[in-house]
């Protein structure tokens, strides 16, 4: 066999092997590098005796960390998408007074469908009556109550 002829025969085994592999996978397609941002921001009208606390963690990633939110203050990272290794998942946990409320910050099978190119932003607005998501940071829209 020319070595023409072993390459064609590579490229329709390989043709072959992904097009078999479309079928078994969510909705999304990932794209290997590409990064996202995920900013979670204080959007309480008058909590500037009591701050609103953030902590973040990943099971790929470790711990990102945390902060005390001052009113409109900002916790944000960013997140690359990988061929090789588990989908990103980050987790965080909000404290409010007495109040405490673990959530999901970033989920690529739930926010690569809505957040996708060419923003690729996570933003969530946490105020007194729960957590708004945008991907633009114009509109917000309510996800989640604290409860």
């Amino acid at each position: 066999m020319k070595s023409w002829q072993i390459f064609l025969l590579f490229l329709l085994a390989s043709y072959m092997v992904f097009m078999s592999m479309k079928h078994h996978q969510p909705k999304y397609f990932s794209i290997h590098g590409m990064t996202y941002q995920v900013r979670v921001v204080n959007g309480f009208t008058n909590n500037s005796s009591l701050p609103l606390v953030i902590w973040c963690s990943s099971k790929d990633s470790g711990i990102i960390g945390g902060r005390a939110l001052q009113e409109g203050d900002d916790f944000s990272w960013d997140t690359k998408l990988s061929f090789w290794t588990s989908t990103p998942f980050f987790s965080c946990t909000m404290k409010w007074d007495r109040t405490r409320k673990k959530f999901e910050a970033f989920r690529v099978h739930r926010d690569q469908p809505r957040c996708g190119p060419p923003l690729r932003k996570v933003s969530w607005l946490v105020k007194e009556d729960g957590f708004y998501f945008r991907n633009d940071e114009c509109n917000w829209v309510k996800d989640f109550s604290w409860s």
